[in-house]
């Protein structure tokens, strides 16, 4: 009555961390710098955008996808809805949704955002703040990251002597 399925002519699944690519909003490709475009100044726009040249300035795209590809150089303020880092990026990061610093990336810079992705062999310098919200991230103040300079300032001797030395309430306190 019942008939077990074929399992030899089933597909294969695949599991694991194998990242898959960027997301795409709503079915488009993406619109591409290409390597031998410089763009200095501010970048926005509703669609996704692939790097793979040069952007110095500020980049905003909170409702679409940022990729920066293996040949693109990016020396700006991003806020992106999620943003995929496989080039080189100096300055923040800001998204709503995820940021994702692949193996050939490397980013100099601090990152805002809920989820955060640092694969093997990436390079970063900066600081994460993961204590955010979903959809927020490009509305976050500076208040916490400065209470966080703030307090090590003041633990690494640089704030003020006055002080005595005693710290104020931490984070979130």
């Amino acid at each position: 009555m019942f008939k077990k399925p074929d399992e030899s002519r089933a597909e294969p699944t695949i599991h694991g961390s194998e990242p898959s690519g960027p997301p795409t909003t709503r079915g488009r490709a993406a619109a591409t710098i290409g390597s031998s475009i410089h763009v200095n100044g501010d970048v926005t726009g509703r669609e996704d955008l692939v790097i793979e040249g040069r952007v110095e300035g500020n980049i905003s795209l909170k409702e679409n996808v940022l990729t920066v590809g293996k040949e693109g150089t990016v020396n700006a303020t991003v806020n992106a809805r999620a943003i995929y880092v496989e080039g080189n990026v100096e300055g923040d990061l800001r998204s709503d949704e995820q940021v994702v610093i692949r193996a050939a990336g490397n980013v100099r810079g601090n990152i805002v955002a809920p989820r955060v992705t640092l694969e093997d062999g990436c390079k970063f310098k900066g600081s994460i703040d993961m204590d955010v919200e979903p959809g927020t991230a490009s509305r976050a103040g500076p208040g916490r990251s400065e209470k966080i300079a703030d307090i090590k300032s003041a633990s690494s001797g640089s704030g003020d002597s006055s002080s005595g030395g005693v710290l104020g309430n931490a984070p979130g306190q």
